[in-house]
């Protein structure tokens, strides 16, 4: 059994509009997004996506497990981002020290630790940049039908092969999520326990795990293996050009959101290239 995301019909603009198109803006926002050190901009594509996330109806119920995921992912990585300054000579050469305090660390000695203001716009910034793509990839995932999956890549230029794989792909994360709780449940009806206890050591619970993973490695495995037998019984790949059940048509909203999508695009391509999507740093912050 192939699972899906929770898509549901909530008939919304969002939905109503074309799946290439949904697709093609994540991709133009997410090429812009990356070109973009300014703040201001940055929060201004995270305020766009909450105001789709809000227009889309999705639930916090739907994605919560999503973003218990992400949330604390980016997090950690702003934060490290942050104390160390790793990845920032990219986007500032000069740096505002706007707190400094000398620590004594075992077994290395005396240590200055400092914060700048453009440390902390840099990871604020950063903090943004992926929570925004982050949550646009996720309203693809769940506003477009599982069964539209296909065609969207085929209409979007992409071989038979290349979409059916891409449609299996958005579809293995669900699927193996749902094998995993569903042999959680198994096992631990037959009194296994996955709680760490105490006196257990590191390597004991990663092997405590080999219940959960072989059966869905192996189930998965064979899985693919069934889809590949089933494909081949219906000789795909051997016809040129197959034909698609469901047709997809661009409406005038779809080129306005296209045009919004690639003009946003084009233009912080330019801006980049003449640098005004350099890091900001506030005046207050450096005097």
């Amino acid at each position: 059994m192939i699972v899906t995301w929770n898509y549901r019909d909530r008939d919304t603009f969002i939905q109503r509009l074309d799946p290439r198109t949904r697709v093609i803006f994540f991709i133009c926002a997410t090429f812009a997004i990356i070109q973009t050190w300014d703040l201001r901009i940055l929060l201004g594509w995270l305020a766009l996506t909450g105001a789709a996330f809000v227009a889309s109806r999705v639930t916090w119920q739907e994605t919560r497990r999503f973003w218990l995921f992400v949330l604390p992912l980016v997090t950690f990585l702003v934060v490290i981002t942050a104390i160390t300054g790793r990845g920032g000579s990219e986007a500032y050469q000069v740096e505002h020290i706007i707190y400094a305090r000398r620590l004594n660390l075992p077994l290395l000695g005396q240590r200055i630790f400092d914060v700048s203001a453009e440390q902390l716009l840099y990871a604020a910034g950063q903090f943004a940049r992926m929570l925004s793509m982050a949550a646009m990839g996720l309203l693809v995932t769940f506003t477009i039908h599982p069964a539209h999956y296909g065609v969207t890549f085929r209409r979007l230029g992409l071989s038979d092969k290349f979409a059916v794989a891409t449609d299996l792909a958005f579809r293995l994360v669900p699927t193996v999520a749902h094998d995993f709780q569903v042999t959680l449940d198994a096992q631990r009806a037959r009194g296994y326990e996955l709680e760490r206890r105490a006196g257990v050591s590191v390597v004991q619970q990663i092997r405590n795990l080999a219940p959960l993973i072989i059966p869905v490695t192996i189930g998965t495995l064979l899985r693919g293996e069934e889809i590949v037998d089933a494909m081949d019984l219906r000789a795909f790949g051997a016809v040129p050009k197959r034909t698609w059940i469901v047709e997809l048509r661009y409406r005038p909203a779809d080129y306005a959101v296209l045009a919004l999508a690639i003009g946003a695009l084009v233009a912080t391509t330019w801006a980049n290239l003449v640098g005004l999507t350099d890091l900001w740093v506030p005046a207050f912050l450096i005097q």
